[in-house]
């Protein structure tokens, strides 16, 4: 029987050993997706406890938490302390067997913290204490958690209005991780709410010093700031949607639409589809002539628990895997830029895990010759973002693509302690590898090919890809 979470962890053949220890381990970590607080960089945040960095905003545990009975104060309330919140994580941990959560928590616990007894209700005021004695150490912050993990770049997440700020201030500060900026227009296209989109219309307006009174305005002001990113590093963009839009439309209607809603009149369903075709095209446009890379996190429904969302807000936890079929109006919009010639590079990420063979092909129809693996078929994310998800992942892409060209792993977290997640999806990768290698499926004499097509998929393809 193996030792629980020992250095072969997830490892279970030895050429799976060798390719993480003596290759993939050693590899910096480029995490190009995520959602870290920029300030909490900039002004090196020290974490007043353990619950602070790893329950404060963790929705993945705030839903186990409840699932197991746990009452929302403990997760979310203002009336409770650190250590109560603390302590009910701790109850709610040896229930997780088999959820990921385990696994996270235990290899967080691990290599942050040097801690490797299992938590507990048994273990959980001895592991919170002496956590808590090493947050007040000057390497437990923000940024000293970064360099523990030997992170090389970080990129935010970011709306268009945003003055970027703590960006400028990282990196006037000389601190050697690169923490750059995403484009993130999501609210530039939600026309939903009328009085919503009129308030971020103006503030487009104010912060780019284009005056806005027509479509025409609101694209010249969005490429204002797509400028104003560009110059602060920004590399890539996000999307974050149901599904894909690729709806027909004409330049006329959708100055209509705009007009429409802009003056405060509710749109029909038809018109929010054209007016989000309408921008996720002007969007690609931008992305291609600035030479980024495009993403598409495509398929949640969120908020579905409404009576928490108005006590709560978004991303605590009430969101789930949506059911849409979005493979041609993606292929729509892929070959709509492809014709133009201005398909940028594109990493496409599906919640369903239905979709992975869908993505998968879908790759193919639009790769060009003009970068490796241009089109890209981003890793499992959110519900996906664990052993089982990441596998079918890697499996589609192989059997249907060139896994050698996979950019590999990203974090898509809040949390300093989430880079883990990459050393998880480093020893997935060998160990799927490595098991080819074992059974003959990859010829042993082929090994040197073999070690750098790891070290590619952990750091280089993402290095060369977005050009960091």
């Amino acid at each position: 029987m193996k030792n629980f979470m020992d250095e072969n962890f997830l490892l279970t053949t030895e050429t799976a050993q060798k390719l993480y220890h003596e290759h993939a381990k050693k590899m910096p970590i480029i995490d190009y997706h995520c959602h870290l607080i920029p300030q909490m960089v900039a002004d090196d945040h020290q974490f007043r406890s353990l619950t602070e960095i790893w329950l404060g905003g963790d929705h993945y545990k705030w839903r186990a938490m409840r699932t197991n009975g746990v009452d929302e104060r403990y997760c979310t309330g203002k009336d409770t302390t650190d250590w109560e919140k603390f302590e009910k994580w701790a109850e709610t941990v040896p229930y997780t067997f088999r959820n990921p959560l385990y696994h996270w928590t235990h290899l967080e616990l691990k290599t942050a913290f040097g801690i490797d007894k299992i938590l507990s209700p048994k273990t959980a005021r001895e592991i919170y204490d002496e956590c808590n004695e090493k947050l007040k150490q000057p390497e437990y912050t923000a940024r000293g958690f970064m360099r523990r993990y030997n992170v090389e770049v970080v990129c935010t997440t970011d709306d268009p209005v945003d003055s970027l700020e703590y960006h400028i201030k990282t990196r006037e500060s000389g601190f050697e991780v690169k923490m750059l900026p995403t484009w993130r227009p999501d609210k530039a296209m939600a026309v939903e709410v009328p009085a919503n989109f009129r308030a971020y219309i103006d503030k487009l307006s104010e912060v780019s010093g284009v005056s806005i009174s027509k479509f025409s305005d609101v694209i010249e002001a969005l490429r204002v700031r797509h400028k104003f990113f560009e110059e602060q590093g920004c590399k890539l963009s996000d999307h974050g949607i149901e599904e894909f839009y690729a709806e027909d439309y004409t330049d006329a209607e959708i100055e209509a639409i705009f007009n429409k809603v802009y003056g405060g009149t509710e749109l029909t369903k038809e018109e929010i589809l054209k007016y989000k075709s309408a921008m996720m095209i002007e969007f690609g446009i931008m992305d291609a002539e600035t030479g980024w890379t495009q993403q598409f996190h495509y398929g949640a429904i969120r908020d579905n628990n409404s009576k928490m969302f108005k006590l709560l807000g978004p991303d605590t936890g009430f969101d789930s895997i949506g059911e849409f079929t979005t493979a041609k109006a993606m292929a729509k919009y892929l070959d709509k830029l492809n014709t133009m010639g201005k398909l940028a590079k594109t990493i496409l990420y599906n919640l369903n895990p239905c979709a992975n063979e869908v993505i998968a092909t879908m790759l193919g129809n639009f790769q060009d010759g003009s970068v490796p693996g241009k089109i890209q078929f981003g890793s499992g994310w959110w519900f996906l973002d664990q052993k089982d998800g990441m596998e079918k992942q890697m499996n589609a892409l192989s059997v249907l693509g060139l896994l050698s060209r996979f950019v590999g792993m990203l974090t898509d977290s809040r949390s300093f302690l989430s880079y883990p997640r990459h050393e998880y999806f480093r020893r997935t990768l060998c160990n799927l590898v490595g098991r080819d290698v074992e059974n003959g499926e990859i010829p042993y004499s082929e090994m040197e090919r073999v070690n750098q097509m790891i070290e590619d998929i952990s750091y280089n393809n993402a290095k060369n890809f977005f050009k960091f």
